[in-house]
């Protein structure tokens, strides 16, 4: 698929391929709103230039679960109350996702570390630091 040179990862996702689970929010790399994984790499899809993505493995929150059969991450964030507006929260997934499959049994400072980047204006980060460890119990068994 050719895209201009000049698009961002963010927007090929939203306007050509239709993924609007990851967001814009700064634009600038600030906020982790639009984390997606890039070869199993968090990064800031706002910053990525998508001719770059090619050949390349991305995955986007669209990829974690299903409304029938959802991602041990995305229901334990629901079930700590971990989302409140919702915009912030396919990036965390996905930052999330890519500790967790490095690192099944992440410390508490392993998990804070990976949510370093990412602004949340409504929940505060202990509801979405504790559905994380939650998650964690849940893929280990």
């Amino acid at each position: 698929m050719e895209v201009p040179a000049n698009w961002t990862l963010l927007r090929l996702l939203r306007e050509k391929l239709g993924l609007t689970g990851t967001k814009e929010g700064c634009g600038i790399g600030e906020c982790g709103t639009c984390t997606v994984l890039l070869d199993g790499m968090p990064v800031n899809s706002c910053l990525v230039m998508a001719p770059k993505v090619e050949g390349r493995k991305v995955e986007t929150v669209e990829s974690l679960g299903t409304r029938d059969s959802l991602h041990p991450l995305q229901q334990a964030f629901i079930d700590h109350g971990a989302v409140q507006c919702g915009f912030c929260t396919p990036g965390i997934l996905m930052s999330s996702k890519a500790l967790l499959d490095r690192n099944p049994t992440p410390t508490r400072e392993e998990v804070k570390d990976a949510l370093t980047g990412h602004l949340c204006r409504c929940t505060g980060y202990r509801q979405i630091k504790e559905a994380v460890e939650e998650a964690i119990k849940r893929v280990k068994g």
